[in-house]
């Protein structure tokens, strides 16, 4: 007589998960990153000193926002998860242990007063970066190891699900982006200086930029559609709430396969804009100063994305009808 396993039940990617389920690792990373947000936040106003153009603390400062929102991410959905759970709680751990290394450099950096980034103009300074640059190859694989257990994982809501493995999908790709930042740019070639790599295109680092944010506003910067890219994870998992939310007021959005529809229209959008802004970096553009192409390219992902939106409203309120029909 043989016998068969039940399958795994789906994971129902709870907002109240128990503390108890939550990745460790991760979580106790988030907390000390939140602190670290506290103490870098304090060096931001208190400290004027400045690295090309800008304060010290900013790039800890914005670091460790990032690597909380990222951390506890992660740490919430690897509790959630019923397969691939070892390869997942490892993948998690490589993930907080390699962040950390990261964030470790960046403010081992500032209170040096010296770049962290592409910096190989001294032995420490080349330390430094080649530290850095091994923990972003190694997060970016536990990253994706973590995502591949993560599809791994069915969801019991639909909408949900589709939020959650496309985020996964274009984090991973936002990650990614990041690379094109590394390589050396003609000007470095022509004239090295000790710096190999750069945010911008078409400009020296450390021009004017956005508050706080240090996005270029004279040229392109690669960093731009790394940060949009990279918060997929926490987007679209939030337009999902939102449409659930929703749910409440309108009785189309109470059907979890418009939610979904939705939610795939809204990642299509995401990954676009995503798409758009890296064309704009490199074709050495500011973001503040978008071109007619750039314009033009806008507003068809706008108007694409209203009409599958209406699309899905369309096909649920058909279904609606058909049900209350039978």
């Amino acid at each position: 007589m043989t016998t068969t396993t039940a399958p795994a039940p789906a994971a129902d990617w709870r907002l109240d998960l128990p503390p108890s389920r939550w990745h460790r690792p991760l979580l106790v990373l988030g907390i000390l990153l939140a602190a670290l947000t506290a103490v870098t936040l304090v060096g931001y106003v208190v400290d004027d000193r400045e690295l090309l153009g800008v304060n010290l603390w900013e790039k800890p400062l914005k670091f460790a926002i990032s690597g909380v929102l990222y951390a506890v991410t992660w740490s919430w959905l690897i509790g959630h998860f019923t397969r691939w759970r070892r390869a997942a709680w490892w993948a998690g751990t490589v993930i907080a242990v390699t962040l950390a290394i990261e964030l470790i450099v960046i403010v081992g950096a500032a209170v040096a007063g010296i770049t962290s980034h592409f910096n190989v103009s001294t032995p420490l300074a080349t330390s430094l970066w080649s530290i850095m640059a091994a923990a972003i190859t190694t997060l970016w694989v536990a990253t994706f190891v973590a995502a591949v257990a993560l599809w791994r994982n069915p969801g019991a809501d639909p909408a949900r699900q589709a939020a959650i493995r496309t985020g996964v999908a274009i984090s991973l790709l936002g990650m990614g982006l990041a690379f094109l930042m590394t390589g050396p740019t003609a000007d470095q070639l022509n004239d090295f200086q000790g710096i190999a790599g750069a945010h911008a295109v078409g400009t020296a680092d450390g021009g004017p930029g956005l508050p706080l944010l240090g996005w270029s506003t004279i040229a392109g910067d690669l960093r731009i559609p790394h940060f949009i890219g990279m918060h997929a994870l926490q987007a679209l998992p939030l337009l999902a709430l939102l449409l659930e939310l929703g749910a409440r007021r309108v009785l189309l959005l109470r059907d979890a396969i418009v939610r979904r529809g939705l939610v795939l229209t809204g990642a299509g959008a995401y990954l676009a804009v995503v798409g758009l802004v890296t064309m704009q970096a490199l074709r050495g553009q500011s973001i503040v100063a978008p071109d007619a192409l750039t314009l033009s390219i806008g507003t068809a992902i706008a108007a694409a994305s209203l009409a599958a939106a209406l699309a899905v409203f369309a096909a649920g309120s058909r279904r609606a009808r058909a049900g209350a029909q039978t």
